[in-house]
């Protein structure tokens, strides 16, 4: 059994793969997070081996301010998809912050973002 990693492979780089990823259909919509997917037919992925999931996260300022929670967020996402990547379909996702973060304690919202970031997977992995 393949081990559940988050290898280079598996990441969005380039503002063009953003930019592809975002016109593709939203998968979920939550309190903090929203989630779009595309379904990916370019050459490039093709060449590089069979077709993965990929992520690509937009933690925007504005919405968080301190650096410090934009990192925790990113960085909880990041376990979420993770822990998922083998069972989503192959596809690239984009997980962007939707909702200013209140004040709230890091350790609460890292919980709450870990909820429902795992609900948005697990809703993406069904469709």
């Amino acid at each position: 059994m393949p081990s559940a990693t988050f290898p280079t492979a598996a990441r969005l780089h380039r503002p063009t793969e953003f930019s592809a990823a975002l016109s593709g259909r939203r998968v979920a919509r939550g309190v903090y997070f929203v989630v779009t997917a595309k379904v990916v037919v370019s050459s490039e992925q093709l060449c590089a081996g069979p077709p993965i999931a990929r992520l690509g996260l937009i933690m925007a300022k504005r919405f968080a301010q301190h650096a410090s929670t934009r990192n925790a967020l990113k960085r909880v996402v990041r376990e979420a998809f993770r822990s998922c990547r083998l069972s989503l379909p192959a596809a690239d996702y984009v997980v962007r912050l939707n909702k200013r973060i209140e004040l709230v304690s890091l350790t609460a919202l890292k919980r709450a973002a870990r909820q429902e970031v795992d609900a948005h997977f697990i809703k993406a992995s069904q469709c």
